[in-house]
């Protein structure tokens, strides 16, 4: 018999359920989160994610890192559809400001910033809302400077070009929503080489409009600076980065209690999308992952439509946007709620190898350190492990293999894009946050067996955000059996 899974959303929700879907709601514990929250308020008009003294303390770094220059930076535009404006990753970073068209000037001379935003539009805020606009309530909620019409940038930068100061910018298209590095760069030069379209980037338009206005000016990247610091997380910043670890994690634990042989991919997706959203989320971090048996084979599969067969693995991959921070998580586990004897012995020896890794990150070595232990680690595993089937020992000698080599990098950054920025360093530092995500693959059969965790560097050692979630056979199988937490059956 199919199972079919309602999160309990309002009725005429509900009645537009199709058969086999999830349809995602609230049940009495998660109705209880809504119940319990005060009553809709407007949006703040400046962030409550982080204070405003640590965007503060970010221009002022920024200041020292320019000496007598400046620093322009431009914020994301509006949206061309009916979506929440969400700022980009650079301009957030050094305001928290989420206001359209928004243009920021860090002076390292006078050690001041400037703010430029669009005059109030009141038959938009008739609509929407109040936003934040030029004046001395601006200045104090976000604790820059001045905040003047956006008008008054022409005169500013006269004045700049007039000194032919260095003007540092961005050079790097914007990260937006679920964007990372490599995903706007290769956007950027897809288009650019594109013979039907050919567009620029609004990073080039901006400094080229710069170096018309100041040709005595040297352009130079801000984003270097940027990326520097961002490789190290404040308190502020980690905790906003567990917080979405811990979602992400519930999210895989909701997905192993509900999935059934029969559902579709999309539907484990809906009950992460459930948690995410119930937990106050803006948003997700990047597109679901959930990929059953020979698809998991695609690393960044997202069909979504694809129905869980029993005897399938499934690989679920998904984390949520938290104050534009997210994280990066994943687990595998069998459809059917019990691994094979072959799956047993597979996922296995992976996860021992994986935790040769894991036992192996410490602070302030090199990453090429951290692999050549695991690497010693993980050779005796594979002595004492006992095999039955000759692929599978094959496989995970081919993994181990993988580690031999001279390799410096455990796994990508994580903080404000899934794959965060990144910068020359040589040891791993506290503060520093990443994933680990090794493969262990047998190609033919298309069979891909992946985790992934969230790394936290600290003075001592390192914290697993999300090693709370069941990673392990048996306790993969147990949580199996649990009734969902969010979701109910009919």
């Amino acid at each position: 018999m199919r199972h079919r899974y309602v999160v309990g959303l309002p009725a005429v929700v509900l009645a537009k359920a199709g058969c086999g879907l999830l349809v995602v709601g609230l049940t009495a514990g998660a109705a209880a989160i809504v119940s319990a929250a005060p009553p809709a308020a407007q949006r703040p008009i400046f962030t409550s994610a982080l204070p405003a003294s640590e965007f503060a303390e970010r221009r002022a770094e920024v200041m020292r890192a320019i000496g007598d220059g400046v620093a322009v930076i431009q914020g994301a535009t509006e949206r061309a559809a009916y979506q929440q404006f969400r700022q980009n990753a650079q301009f957030f970073y050094l305001t928290g400001v989420e206001v359209p068209r928004a243009i920021l000037v860090v002076d390292g001379r006078s050690r001041a910033s400037t703010l430029f935003l669009n005059p109030r539009d009141a038959r938009m805020e008739r609509s929407e809302g109040p936003v934040l606009t030029p004046g001395a309530e601006a200045e104090a909620l976000t604790g820059i400077e001045q905040v003047l019409p956006r008008d008054a940038f022409d005169a500013a930068l006269a004045a700049i070009a007039a000194e032919g100061r260095h003007i540092y910018t961005t050079f790097r298209p914007e990260a937006l929503e679920a964007a990372t590095t490599y995903q706007v760069n290769r956007h950027a030069q897809h288009t650019a080489g594109d013979k039907w379209d050919g567009r620029r980037t609004r990073e080039e338009v901006f400094r080229e409009k710069l170096a018309a206005i100041a040709p005595k000016s040297e352009i130079a990247d801000l984003d270097r600076i940027l990326d520097g610091m961002r490789l190290v997380k404040s308190a502020r910043e980690i905790a906003l980065v567990r917080e979405a670890s811990r979602l992400a994690g519930e999210a895989m634990m909701e997905a192993m209690r509900v999935a059934r042989p029969g559902m579709k991919e999309h539907e484990i997706e809906a009950a992460g999308d459930f948690v995410f959203k119930a937990h106050g989320a803006q948003g997700v971090g990047y597109f679901a992952l959930v990929a059953t048996g020979a698809n998991a084979s695609w690393p960044h599969y997202h069909g979504g439509r694809a129905e869980l067969a029993d005897g399938d693995l499934v690989l679920f991959d998904y984390a949520p946007d938290v104050n534009y921070y997210t994280s990066d998580v994943t687990r595998m586990f069998p459809a059917n709620g019990r691994f094979t004897p072959r799956q047993r012995e597979m996922y296995g020896v992976y996860l021992e190898l994986y935790n040769a890794l894991m036992t192996s990150i410490r602070p302030r070595v090199t990453p090429r350190v951290v692999l050549g232990e695991a690497h010693a680690k993980m050779e005796a595993v594979l002595r004492a492990f006992t095999f039955t089937d000759p692929k599978i020992r094959e496989a995970a000698g081919r993994f181990v293999a993988g580690f031999a080599g001279d390799r410096n990098s455990l796994g990508h950054w994580i903080g404000m894009e899934v794959h965060d920025v990144s910068a020359p360093y040589d040891t791993l530092e506290p503060g520093m946050m990443f994933t680990i995500e090794p493969a262990l693959t047998i190609p033919d059969e298309r069979i891909y067996i992946r985790l992934e965790d969230a790394i936290l560097i600290t003075e001592s050692g390192y914290e697993n955000m999300s090693g709370f979630v069941p990673s392990d056979v048996d306790a993969i199988e147990r949580l199996m059996r649990d009734a969902p937490k969010y979701v109910r059956a009919r």
